[in-house]
């Protein structure tokens, strides 16, 4: 027969044990339907009234913290706007975000890929030197 012990501060955590007796026996649990109206239900990205829900582990997290607020404005600008390209009209957010973002660099890090990304022009202006050398050598020698 299975049987319960409280722990924890104040009793919030319950532990029950079970027998393999208690295995054997089919369930008895009866589950509850899922509520379609339930505001706090995880939908994804965008809620039924096509609202974003900023709850949705797929953002992750960025609702919140420091930035969180910049984020919000820069997201909702880019979800609602109507321009022929998408979110054009949403520039200053996005700056204001990555402005806020590189207050905090332990909070945002940059990916590999945008470091990679500062470097290669640096890569690329020693990739035009020599070019511009042999166009300069062929002036030279043309005169």
């Amino acid at each position: 027969m299975s049987y319960c012990r409280q722990e924890g501060r104040e009793g919030k955590d319950r532990i029950i044990f079970v027998t393999k007796e208690d295995h054997e026996t089919p369930s008895s649990a009866e589950l509850v339907a899922d509520d379609p109206n339930d505001p706090y239900e995880e939908h994804g990205l965008i809620l039924p009234n096509g609202d974003i829900n900023w709850n949705c582990p797929c953002l992750g997290g960025m609702a919140s913290g420091p930035c969180g607020e910049q984020f919000k404005s820069a997201f909702s600008c880019f979800h609602y706007s109507t321009e022929d390209v998408k979110g054009s009209d949403c520039v200053s957010q996005f700056r204001a975000m990555q402005e806020c973002m590189q207050k905090y660099p332990d909070l945002y890090p940059q990916d590999e890929e945008e470091e990679e990304e500062e470097k290669k022009p640096g890569e690329r202006s020693e990739e035009k030197a020599p070019t511009e050398v042999t166009a300069t050598k062929e002036k030279e020698g043309s005169s």
